[in-house]
């Protein structure tokens, strides 16, 4: 399995707090069948500044030590970059990466709202050949009650990742609802852990695609599985799977536009 959405890196945000936490971190996603990871520290989001270079290092770092204590894990690198006023100045600059060198990079949106750039934001990455992820709209305030906001992003170009902890209620009761409405419209592209640390905010990604693959059938789990593959190798998504009568026609009418061109 592949996990597009960590905070390994020890000592750079809220996650790993030291490279103790990382190697926990590390043979828990091992012991679930995660064999890849890319590290997405937190970046401008008010409280923490990761930049392009600072990560690469960590992330050679780490991959040195995994290597040398022989173990079956890689990291690639990324950043969990908050939409703010200088971001794309920010990409001409070098400051940002995207997710594993591909042409995705994951966007966090704040959690009370859709910021009004977010639209032209999409549109000014697409002109740079970019493809945002949104990560973990759930948990967005705004997206929980105007769902459809969300899907005109996604008709934009944007896509989305839905959290293992928000499918399986570990935000509540209401974010849990939201995730799965969101899956099973088909507003969701890939599922990541946005793992933090293997006592406060692990994995779970097993036993979230177990939880997808009894409500909504093998082929939407192996679907989101191959997504998350595609990133790495800087491939498109593939169309969802066919999705219920109640929300066929929204879907199809935006993911016919999407994926024609």
């Amino acid at each position: 399995m592949i996990d597009i959405h960590t905070h390994i890196l020890p000592g750079l945000d809220d996650g790993a707090q030291d490279i103790q936490d990382s190697l926990q971190m590390a043979h828990a996603a091992i012991d679930e069948g995660i064999n890849v990871i890319i590290a997405t520290p937190h970046h401008a989001n008010g409280v923490y500044i990761n930049a392009a270079a600072e990560v690469s290092r960590h992330v050679q770092t780490l991959n040195d030590r995994f290597s040398a204590e022989g173990m079956s894990l890689r990291i690639e690198q990324g950043q969990e970059i908050r939409v703010h006023d200088d971001l794309l100045e920010a990409w001409h600059r070098g400051e940002l990466l995207s997710l594993a060198g591909s042409a995705y990079v994951l966007l966090e949106m704040p959690s009370s709202r859709i910021p009004r750039v977010m639209s032209e934001l999409i549109h000014e990455l697409g002109i740079l050949k970019l493809k945002p992820i949104i990560a973990h709209p759930e948990r967005n305030a705004e997206v929980v009650q105007h769902p459809g906001r969300l899907a005109e992003l996604i008709e934009l170009g944007a896509y989305t990742q839905v959290t293992t902890h928000s499918l399986l209620g570990g935000f509540g009761k209401r974010i849990e609802q939201a995730a799965w409405s969101l899956l099973r419209s088909g507003s969701i592209h890939i599922v990541s852990s946005d793992a933090h640390h293997v006592e406060r905010r692990g994995f779970r990604m097993q036993e979230a695609y177990q939880a997808i693959e009894r409500s909504m059938g093998e082929q939407w789990s192996e679907y989101l599985k191959r997504n998350a593959a595609a990133v790495l190798v800087d491939n498109p998504f593939e169309a969802p799977p066919q999705v219920g009568t109640s929300t066929g026609f929204h879907i199809k009418k935006f993911y016919s536009f999407f994926f024609k061109k």
